[in-house]
């Protein structure tokens, strides 16, 4: 006798994309047909963080999560072989948007992702339906400079102090750090989250990048103008839901929004800078009732 089950979990496919001559690693779930979510992930995870995220999405929509060049199971060359930029970065992903005929979608953007995600809507706002923000930082009220003063100052005059307080970012105690920080029980956040992000940006030739990519960030910040004078031309349905109690983007950063975009929707989460670990019922819910709204 076999049991027939009455709902199934949409399955999530592991696939490789060729993008100028690179291999693109990415997760695939849900109707070909149905309204498309891009997943973009932050420093130092993958689509990895979006593991238990993409099954609940996929019921109702299509779901493609891709991992960077420089992370997750994507290519990683050298410095000396690529250009880690975040213009680069998002010029890639829209390569790899592209070459699977994506036209319109949605973004979810935490972290790096923001940077990512800002470039594609400043490129072409029309084509974003709607944008998720999960302590994905757009003004300078997000940061929390405690956490950011020794990258800027590093980039300003290149100090050796600074540069060894940078340089410990990709340590597996300060990735720790990232996932456990604000929240009241951290042993809900599987010790594999970041152990798996310390072991893959600690591969030979990987903290180089990732110092490529520290030393880049700080121009993300005059683009801040640019994007918010966009959101005032172009609006776009937004929904931040962060981590209120994140010490890296604070919650300041998610109230910001609603400067440009008056209409945007702002959840404050009891927790940290990786909700997805600890809070995942809540951003999905959230997000859900979001996107159905909007798309």
């Amino acid at each position: 006798m076999s049991l027939t089950p009455h709902r199934t979990t949409p399955v999530t496919h592991h696939r490789t994309a060729t993008i100028d001559g690179r291999t693109v690693f990415y997760r695939e779930a849900g109707p070909a047909g149905a309204p498309v979510a891009v997943l973009l992930h932050g420093y130092p995870s993958s689509s990895a963080m979006f593991r238990d995220l993409i099954p609940r999405l996929a019921e109702r929509y299509h779901v493609l999560a891709p991992d960077y060049v420089g992370f997750g199971h994507s290519d990683a060359p050298s410095v000396d072989d690529f250009a880690y930029t975040f213009d680069h970065l998002t010029d890639v992903v829209e390569a790899f948007l592209a070459g699977l005929g994506v036209e319109r979608f949605a973004i979810y953007v935490h972290d790096y992702g923001a940077p990512v995600g800002w470039r594609l809507y400043l490129r072409a706002p029309e084509r974003i339906t709607a944008v998720v923000s999960q302590n994905g930082n757009a003004y300078e009220e997000g940061f929390v400079e405690t956490f950011w003063a020794p990258l800027w100052r590093w980039s300003a005059d290149g100090n050796a102090e600074d540069e060894a307080t940078v340089r410990e970012g990709v340590t597996a105690e300060a990735i720790r750090w990232q996932y456990t920080h604000g929240l009241a029980d951290p042993s809900v956040v599987d010790p594999d989250t970041w152990s798996r992000d310390a072991a893959q940006v600690n591969r030979p030739g990987l903290p180089e990048v990732q110092l490529a990519l520290f030393a880049d960030y700080p121009g993300n910040r005059p683009l801040y103008p640019v994007l918010h004078k966009a959101f005032r031309a172009h609006p776009v349905p937004l929904l931040a839901v962060w981590g209120a109690n994140d010490e890296i983007f604070g919650p300041d950063g998610a109230r910001a929004f609603e400067k440009d975009l008056p209409d945007a929707r702002i959840e404050l989460v009891e927790g940290g800078h990786f909700l997805l670990e600890s809070h995942l019922d809540e951003v999905a819910t959230a997000m859900l009732t979001f996107l159905d709204e909007h798309l």
